[in-house]
Order: structure tokens, then sequence, then C-alpha cells
């Protein structure tokens, strides 16, 4: 869904690259709490989600900087021809650090009112081995932007970029982790929420513009420190952007991006609150084998959690398998993860990790999962 996630909020660095200080995060590093930086674009006003608008591509796969929040999220499946699996995620993240109406035109090319940053990680499921990156940049200099067409979105030599119809090739690379992938959209951009206006609360402007490319069929490479893998299987795009904030009680999501065997997929998201409850803006989109669309409200998907992990590096306990059940669809799956120890540890604790799916139809997908490790309330 997203989603998605406040480390870009972190003032020190935010401040840090706007005044042209180049910084990566320090292995030991203790970062100030997101909810410090909303005071950096006090005095402006970010354009915000406050109803569906007319969608224009291959513009609208650009950046969108008069919002301050946005990101490009990969996630994918993969195989080997003898069976061994692996998931893997690269997103990159925009975010503004003065709004629209503040801007000043900048005298050094290393000047930048918008910042980036990106995580990478791979998860070898044969070897139950997770491995997650992070970097930092500014939106300047050629470190780290997003251009619209051709289509292209990096941070520094982590990137994605059209280099065909309908075509992306994928690169990513941290020490002796590495991908290099074709991605061929097989099912063309599916519109989430209402036409593309996903609401995520009842305040004003609490929703986000989001789009998605659900089915990509994916072929390329893997490195791990077991060695390179040619690999097949699927690949699923995110793309949201806003200016918004959790609602008061809200505390974290769980979000889901299924692929299907039948050629059909399904995304749906919960928002949870401080009371235990889950909100109402709570929503899905499923996607038929032939890309038409439902919207799912919350009262037509129930999610029962059927065991739990605890973190060992945060803490956390998470859900680690769920039956979800949607009757207007005649659908009832199980979903576990490949396995549990898929927590990302970067600037923030959360779980995002590649899914198995049982019961009425088969399949895998990702999962991404925040406030276990800490509450999201006030920082998103």
């Amino acid at each position: 869904m997203n989603k998605k996630l406040l480390i870009f909020l972190l003032v020190s660095l935010s401040l840090a690259i706007y005044f042209g200080i180049t910084l990566r995060k320090p292995a030991e590093a203790t970062l100030p709490s997101a909810s410090l930086v909303a005071d950096l674009s006090e005095g402006g006003d970010f354009v915000r989600a406050d109803a569906p608008r007319e969608w224009d591509f291959p513009a609208d796969m650009g950046a969108h900087p008069d919002f301050q929040t946005e990101w490009w999220y990969y996630t994918g499946n993969l195989e080997t021809a003898d069976g061994q699996h692996f998931g893997y995620q690269l997103t990159f993240f925009r975010r503004a650090l003065v709004a629209a109406d503040e801007r000043t035109e900048r005298n050094s090319a290393w000047g930048a009112d918008q910042i980036y940053m990106a995580h990478f990680a791979i998860s070898d499921v044969d070897a139950e081995r997770h491995e997650a990156f992070e970097r930092f940049s500014r939106g300047s200099a050629g470190l780290a932007g997003v251009e619209s067409a051709p289509y292209q979105v990096w941070l520094e030599d982590w990137q994605v970029e059209e280099i065909g119809e309908n075509q992306y090739r994928l690169v990513a690379q941290q020490g002796d982790f590495a991908l290099d992938l074709v991605l061929n959209d097989v099912k063309g951009i599916i519109l989430q929420g209402d036409e593309g206006y996903s609401q995520k609360g009842a305040d004003a402007g609490n929703a986000s513009y989001y789009y998605s490319q659900t089915r990509m069929q994916t072929s390329g490479t893997v490195r791990t420190e077991r060695g390179n893998f040619d690999v097949n299987g699927l690949s699923w795009k995110d793309h949201e952007f806003s200016t918004s904030a959790l609602s008061e009680g809200q505390v974290g999501w769980d979000w889901f991006s299924l692929q299907l065997d039948d050629g059909s997929e399904l995304m749906f998201f919960q928002i949870r609150r401080a009371d235990g409850s889950i909100d109402p803006f709570s929503s899905g989109t499923y996607i038929d084998s032939n890309g038409g669309t439902t919207h799912l409200e919350r009262k037509q998907f129930d999610i029962q959690v059927r065991s739990e992990w605890e973190s060992p590096q945060s803490g956390g306990v998470y859900p680690s398998a769920w039956t979800v059940s949607i009757p207007d669809l005649n659908l009832e799956l199980d979903i576990e993860p490949y396995f549990n120890a898929q927590e990302m540890d970067v600037s923030y604790f959360y779980w995002e990790g590649a899914v198995q799916v049982s019961g009425s139809l088969t399949g895998s997908g990702y999962v991404e999962m925040t406030g276990y490790a800490g509450s999201m309330e006030g920082e998103f």
C-alpha cells in the first residue's frame, strides 16, 4: 500500500542534504525521531490528495515534487530452474524538504530541495538468509532522481530504467548481493482505490494517489554469497504519492500484494489502531486475469492471524501466518512467509518479505508490516 516509510522524515539527514553535506548512515548511529521533521516544511503548502485526479501516462510515472512524499516500490519472487527461491525488494523514496511556494533557485548544482532514500533487500529462501541495505542522497548533481519519458528512477547505481515498450531493467548491488533483472509488464497499469485515489483515514487529505503494475514477468540474475543464479518469476511495482499523516490512533499497517497462479492479483491492506481494532479505511483491489478490477472495502475481507514470530533484532512480535477470507470472491487463502526472519533492519525496523499462498488458489507475494517494533502514530 502503502505505506511507507517515515524513515524519510529523519531530520538530521534532511538538513544535512539540504545544506550540502553528504551523509551515509553509520552502522551504529542513533537517529532522531522521524516526527521531528514535520517542522521542516512549516510555512509552506504541499499539495494534498483530497479527491480523484486525472492521470497522464507516461508523465505520471515520474516525480510529483509538489507532494511531500513519494515512492516507487518493486518486489518480486524468483526461482532457478532447479527450484531455488529468492525474494527481492528495491524501493526508491522521495521526500520534499520545502513546499513549492517556498522554493528558491539554488546557485549550486549540489543544492537540492528533494532528498531520496532507497532500500534494497534479497531473501535467499534455501539459505534462510535476508540481507537489507539502505542509501540516502540528494536529488541533484545526478546522484538520485526520476525521469518519466523514458522512465527511470535511480539512486547512485541502484536503478530501474525503461528499455522498451512496457519493459524495464532493474539493477542493484551491494557487497556480495546483486540483482540484474528485466521486467516485462504483461497487464498494464492498475489504478488502486477510487480510480487511483486511495483514502487512508477520515482526516482531510489523509489519502494518496496510487497505481500499480501488478504482473511483470521477470528474468535475469541474482547474486548472493552462495554465487550467481539465473532466475525467472514475477515482479510487482507500486507508485504512490501524497502529503498525509496517519490519523490519531493509527499505529501501523499490514499490506499484502499477491500474484496468484490463475493469472489474478490481490492487493489489500489493513491499518491497525492503538486499541487493537482495524481502521474502517482499510481496503484492497482484486485484479482478474484480464486486468479488470474489483474494489474491496474493509468489510469485504477478513484477516485472521494464525501464528507470530519475535524478532531477535528489534523485539517486535510480527504475525507469521494468516488466513484471508473474501466471501464475495469465493476466496480463502492461507499465507505464510517463505521464512520468518525477513525484517528490514535499516533506519527504522519493519518487516517486508516474500510469502507463499495456498488454499482456494496458490501463488506468491510480498507482505509489509509496520508498527510492531514501535508505533508509527504521528510519524507518517
